[in-house]
């Protein structure tokens, strides 16, 4: 059945641009964490990320319906379903963020540019956690931005290195350990 999740373009490059990036980020993931995936979408990169590490436990946040039936059918055809949650609704939703709760970890990937980002996925980190963003040859004008405006520790991190033709480039956005007024 064609869901429409990726560009028609993208299934040539399915594995090395979108699985494979996905599973490098768990390089940065230590063992038996909690990571919240916001936007989900096509599952990346939690389930890619859950399916190299079984350790991890992993919700998968995602606002559209046909995205989260997807997701949903994903985790039980890949026997998931103790370790992969789907919630369905907006990281900025009070009550998807009642659901989550706070988070050693958030991902998102292809979501939106990094301010509104942290924003969204800040909130969701407990005190000391980490938003780990991938994005694309653009991440660092983005952290110059963020780090300008909004007074966060953020750095660049590249996954993959010797593992991938291309090193995938994360945007790490750490929260502050001890909570403040504006955390």
């Amino acid at each position: 059945m064609l869901r429409g999740l990726l560009g028609p373009r993208e299934v040539p490059r399915l594995w090395e641009r979108h699985l494979l990036n996905s599973a490098v980020v768990t390089e940065l993931v230590p063992a038996s964490a909690r990571v919240v995936d916001v936007g989900s979408g096509a599952g990346l990169p939690g389930i890619a990320m859950a399916c190299r590490r079984a350790d991890l436990r992993v919700d998968l946040v995602e606002s559209l319906t046909r995205r989260v039936a997807f997701l949903e059918e994903v985790v039980a055809a890949l026997g998931l379903d103790e370790t992969v949650r789907v919630v369905h609704g907006r990281a900025e939703d009070p009550t998807v963020r009642a659901a989550v709760g706070e988070a050693e970890w958030v991902t998102a990937r292809a979501v939106a540019p990094l301010e509104r980002l942290v924003r969204w996925c800040v909130p969701l980190l407990r005190p000391g956690g980490t938003l780990l963003a991938i994005k694309g040859e653009q991440a660092d004008v983005e952290v110059e931005r963020v780090r300008a405006s909004m007074g966060v520790d953020v750095s660049v991190v590249r996954c993959g290195v010797g593992t991938l033709d291309t090193p995938v480039t994360v945007v790490a956005v750490r929260r502050s350990p001890a909570r403040h007024g504006g955390d």
